[in-house]
């Protein structure tokens, strides 16, 4: 196959630094705020977001391949021009979003939000431990598996539930069928699903009314996953921490800021030491690909 160069373009300089090793690549820096590059680009970086606006003024006759830097896709089929390949960043933020879910829960049953608010005082009480808990992780895909890891040693129990019902190599793994039944028998809830028409506020006041007093809900999926009016109304009773919220970012004023038990990180999930490596692994696996004429991985949305 003859050679040619590709031309990719990068969302800043810190990019172009590190992928300057590429062989017969032309890299440019576009982050996506300026105008589209006049030439055609094989394959374009997309800046850190997860948000899809913007994407429906891309011309499809200069582009051929979006990389994205996140996992999450929402609303990218809908605005996406026809002809351009979206890919998603598998691999990258999984485990670091796990990790995340933990310290939260973590930090929300031993209560190390309201210590740091009490600086200055030495105020002991007992707090609730993962030790001896039922928790119910919902969602098995990728962050679910790295969540399943991370929990394995507390001393606790594990129930997990993903669409449909099925066994593995561990047991059972229940079906959001079966969700009636399991709420009221567990202590924690991590969510841990994708957005679609069927989870939109899935946690509404059903579901958390049927959680047992003093019960924590933990979202790392998506905000609109949980109803933020419900979560607000049964505050105080049930106990929230999120990484992401609805809406996102979440107004100064708003009252889930102030209701007792609710712990935010502002979606921040992936954005730890371990994100530039794994995704400078799979910019440069695209580009070898993309040279050497085979198919691109993680496609979301076809070109």
């Amino acid at each position: 196959m003859a050679s040619r160069t590709l031309h990719v373009t990068v969302p800043d300089a810190g990019w172009a630094d590190r992928l300057a090793d590429l062989h017969d690549v032309d890299l440019t820096v576009w982050d996506f705020a300026s105008p589209q590059p006049d030439r055609h680009v094989d394959l374009a970086v997309r800046p850190y977001t997860v948000a899809a606006a913007g994407l429906e003024s891309l011309d499809p006759s200069r582009l051929s391949v979006v990389q994205s830097q996140a996992l999450g896709y929402d609303g990218v089929a809908d605005t996406l021009p026809a002809g351009i390949t979206y890919c998603n960043a598998v691999g990258v933020h999984e485990a670091s979003t796990a990790e995340l879910a933990v310290a939260l829960l973590l930090a929300s049953q031993r209560e190390i939000d309201r210590y740091v608010r009490e600086a200055g005082q030495w105020n002991r009480r007992f707090t609730a431990s993962l030790i001896d808990r039922r928790i119910l992780l919902l969602g098995h895909g990728g962050i679910g598996t790295e969540l399943e890891k991370r929990l394995d040693g507390f001393d606790a129990e594990l129930i997990r539930v993903a669409t449909h019902r099925r066994e593995d190599e561990r047991g059972v793994i229940h079906g959001t069928d079966e969700l009636e039944s399991l709420l009221p028998t567990v202590d924690v809830v991590v969510l841990a699903v994708p957005l679609t028409e069927q989870t939109t506020h899935l946690v509404d006041d059903a579901f958390l009314s049927a959680l047992p007093d003093g019960a924590i809900v933990v979202n790392v999926s998506r905000g609109k996953v949980a109803d933020t009016d419900a979560i607000v109304r049964q505050g105080g009773r049930i106990r929230f921490a999120a990484d992401v919220t609805d809406p996102e970012p979440l107004p100064a004023d708003h009252p889930l800021w102030t209701v007792p038990g609710v712990l935010i990180s502002p979606h921040v999930g992936g954005m730890s030491s371990a994100m530039q490596p794994r995704i400078d692994r799979i910019v440069r696996d695209q580009v070898q690909r993309l040279l050497d004429g085979r198919e691109l991985e993680f496609v979301v949305v076809p070109g």
